[in-house]
């Protein structure tokens, strides 16, 4: 026997499309020009990105694995969530560590992510390794959709792999007061932190010798040409990640090596590039204990636990609701 595993879709694949179509032009149209880093995540920058949590320079993930290790049972028996609700869950691996003691009880685990495929795949995976399990999988937009997350009980809502960092801070003020709006009484937050620490080794994590993150971010160009019957130039374009110490954040950038004239035809769009003009593509903020304790009760979440691993790479915050809502 095998758990239930139940598709919800906030959005349609038309839906996803217009938005692709109004960040794009909007993204590259502006001074300076930019785009979402969810753009990168097609299947083939989703085993880029896979590849790079394998590096020996990228810490996050195995520290972040880490240390679910050594505190996940007690944190899902301290909790007791009926629920455990992933905002971005994609293939959900690391978040086994936390669905192997809710799924002794039974129990169901709820991913939210863009990719109805990285659901599907996810809801196979895990309803087969944990067979008491109830996966539901919400097609969904983090940004815009977390009131729509249907509820079953008491839940423990997880954003891991500091991908909240993502964000810059004008975003995260209405992100975290969205997450507020899901919780109750006894449910809780679980937010992964990447914190800051020398500019060296923040680089090297996002630009690493073997070039796969230079791939990863090139990736985006090559998802617009096929979703826009676009001719951006790939080649023409080359890979920058610099550690920015006035915002503590690492910022990834496509840089223009000549001028580039280039069409988006499913948009009607002419972009160019000057030479050494360039493209952000993502950035991730870094963390400090106090910064991030001062966000979550502005929104009214109240750090109840901190985990972080020996060295002080990583950090797992749990939140509880200041003004819990009634049960």
């Amino acid at each position: 026997m095998t758990g239930t595993i139940d598709i919800v879709r906030l959005r349609t694949g038309t839906h996803l499309r217009e938005e692709m179509a109004a960040d794009v032009r909007a993204g590259l149209t502006a001074q300076p020009k930019s785009l979402p880093p969810k753009y990168f995540y097609d299947e083939r920058g989703s085993r880029l990105f896979e590849a790079i949590t394998r590096l020996p320079e990228y810490y996050p993930t195995r520290t972040e694995t880490g240390i679910l290790e050594r505190i996940a049972g007690e944190l899902v028996e301290g909790c007791h969530p009926l629920e455990i609700v992933e905002i971005g869950g994609g293939f959900s691996r690391k978040t086994e560590l936390l669905l192997e003691p809710l799924a002794r009880t039974g129990g169901r685990y709820v991913s939210l992510d863009v990719s109805e495929d990285a659901l599907r795949g996810a809801g196979e995976r895990l309803t087969a390794r944990f067979p008491e399990l109830d996966f539901t999988g919400v097609v969904g937009d983090f940004h815009t959709d977390l009131a729509e997350i249907p509820r079953s009980g008491t839940r423990l809502v997880a954003f891991l792999g500091s991908t909240v960092g993502n964000l810059e801070p004008a975003e995260r003020a209405p992100f975290f007061a969205g997450v507020r709006d899901m919780l109750r009484k006894h449910d809780r937050f679980l937010l992964g932190l990447d914190l800051v620490k020398s500019v060296e080794r923040l680089e090297a994590a996002y630009d690493d010798s073997a070039r796969v993150t230079a791939d990863f971010n090139l990736n985006v160009l090559r998802v617009l040409n096929r979703e826009l019957a676009g001719d951006l130039p790939v080649e023409a374009f080359r890979h920058r990640a610099t550690f920015e110490p006035e915002y503590e954040r690492i910022e990834m950038r496509l840089v223009a090596t000549r001028p580039v004239v280039a069409r988006l035809a499913e948009i009607d769009l002419n972009v160019r590039f000057a030479e050494g003009e360039e493209l952000l593509t993502e950035i991730s903020c870094k963390f400090r204990r106090a910064g991030i304790e001062r966000e979550l009760a502005a929104a009214g979440l109240g750090l109840e636990s901190w985990f972080q691993d020996e060295a002080g790479d990583f950090a797992l915050a749990l939140a509880a609701p200041l003004r819990p809502a009634d049960s």
